[in-house]
């Protein structure tokens, strides 16, 4: 890794965030493993940094259920998990079709014309030799548009968190699987009902998507085991 140190008048915060986003996006995208230790000392000789730094990286992580403090073995990176896949696309479900239920009262065209934006740039990344990253930003940022207009900012936060957890496994999927056609169909079936202002049929569906890609992620996880 690189050092990240560099000018010695970086607030340590700064530092503590590049590595947060360095040790997630390692997580994500599964070059760290479940299970595989996170040594503190190994980290900041690694990042160049002192301890305390990583020690707030790996707090935060822990908050977004990515490393786990096991006894005796320090900071460990958390297993994938159908039980945890389960309860995440559960939580979506409840809070994602409540704001979205919520956005529909307020949302204009033009805010949905910032949608259908979103989605064309996500259309073209549906691809075989895809970036996974973008893949997964662009993802939750198309979601994202769709519930800004709840004005439910609290709960945009909690659902981002949840995004971001979500993101481990469904590269996972994307690496197994490379079809994206259904998710394709369903954001555009989304957006289009969300464009007729059916509230009802805009909440069904945003609702099947969300378990239809818990089911699939179950599959998949319950194959690798």
């Amino acid at each position: 890794m690189a050092n990240i140190s560099g000018d010695t008048s970086i607030a340590r915060k700064t530092i503590a965030s590049t590595v947060v986003e360095i040790l997630r996006e390692k997580i994500i995208s599964h070059e760290i493993k479940g299970g595989q230790p996170l040594r503190q000392d190994a980290l900041a000789k690694e990042f160049n940094v002192s301890r305390i730094p990583v020690r707030e990286a790996l707090l935060q992580l822990e908050a977004e259920g990515l490393v786990q403090f096991a006894p005796h073995k320090g900071a460990v990176a958390t297993q994938i998990s159908a039980n945890e896949v389960d309860e995440l696309f559960e939580l979506r479900v409840l809070l994602e079709c409540d704001v979205l239920c919520r956005a529909l009262k307020f949302i204009s065209d033009e805010e949905l014309d910032k949608s259908e934006t979103i989605l064309a740039e996500f259309d073209r990344l549906l691809a075989p030799d895809a970036d996974i990253h973008a893949w997964a930003a662009l993802n939750w940022k198309f979601h994202k548009s769709l519930y800004l207009p709840s004005n439910r900012k609290r709960t945009i936060g909690v659902l981002g968190q949840l995004h971001t957890t979500s993101d481990r496994y469904l590269r996972l999927q994307i690496q197994l699987s490379a079809d994206y056609s259904r998710a394709e169909e369903e954001h555009h079936d989304l957006l289009a009902l969300c464009r007729d202002r059916n509230k009802r049929a805009a909440v069904k569906c945003l609702k099947d998507h969300i378990l239809t890609t818990k089911d699939e992620l179950i599959r998949v996880i319950n194959s690798l085991q």
